[in-house]
């Protein structure tokens, strides 16, 4: 149940545990090893990726299976990203006005994926409340976004784990706050010498029976990698 607390009692601004939250599941670097599970009514299609990130503003996805996808990759450097489709040897930008796409057919968007930072950044953060989600005591938090940015929500709620400042579940809402989707996560275990949530589940909210779940098999933090390496010509030459 979601209690609502005056902001004087606060102890910790909206702001500074959005910030926290941002630096504990990034770090100043990360790497990760996923698979991504596409689960629709009558079919189900997996995915595995690799991803990494440098900062606020760089970061990198790439598609190791299956072998038809092997390849795709998504950068993002500082404003601009990017998409190199090797079936086609073709990178396509991705403006901002294809930030609310889907990204390779999933439930998670452009923006979800690729522009992680974005949630520090472009938002304005107004503490709500407190809750308690998978037996975890939350911060709840709304980030508004700022005039003009260029995001896709106009509204992230999100449920902060007091513990270990993961978000633990974020709702996504549209320009006409309506819910669009809900991201919730799980099984929070040890890795690379931090707390990580290695599964999470983005359930859109108007289509029952569809949603897509991330489990991360490993991920390392705060190691030297350099920043050429987010670059056009790195994604077109990464392999597994």
């Amino acid at each position: 149940m979601l209690v609502c607390i005056p902001a004087w009692a606060m102890a910790e601004s909206a702001t500074s545990i959005v910030k926290k939250s941002d630096q504990q599941m990034r770090g100043d670097s990360s790497y990760s090893e996923a698979t991504m599970r596409i689960v629709r009514p009558d079919w189900t299609r997996t995915m595995s990726m690799k991803s990494w990130t440098k900062g606020l503003d760089l970061s990198l996805v790439l598609v190791t299976a299956p072998a038809k996808d092997k390849g795709t990759a998504s950068l993002k450097r500082y404003r601009e990203m990017w998409n190199w489709l090797p079936s086609i040897e073709r990178v396509v930008k991705i403006a901002p006005s294809m930030l609310g796409q889907s990204w390779m057919g999933s439930d998670f968007t452009n923006d979800d994926l690729i522009n992680q930072s974005s949630i520090v950044v472009d938002y304005t953060h107004a503490m709500v409340g407190k809750d308690v989600f998978d037996n975890d005591p939350t911060w709840v938090i709304d980030a508004i976004a700022k005039p003009n940015a260029p995001v896709v929500w106009s509204k992230v709620r999100l449920w902060i784990s007091q513990q270990t400042y993961l978000q633990r579940k974020v709702e996504f809402y549209d320009e006409f706050d309506e819910l669009i989707n809900t991201l919730n996560t799980y099984e929070v275990k040890w890795m690379g010498g931090r707390q990580v949530a290695t599964r999470m589940e983005m359930l859109p909210a108007d289509k029952p029976g569809n949603k897509t779940e991330i489990i991360t098999h490993q991920a390392q933090f705060n190691f030297p990698i350099k920043e050429s390496f987010f670059s056009q010509s790195q994604m077109k030459a990464l392999r597994d």
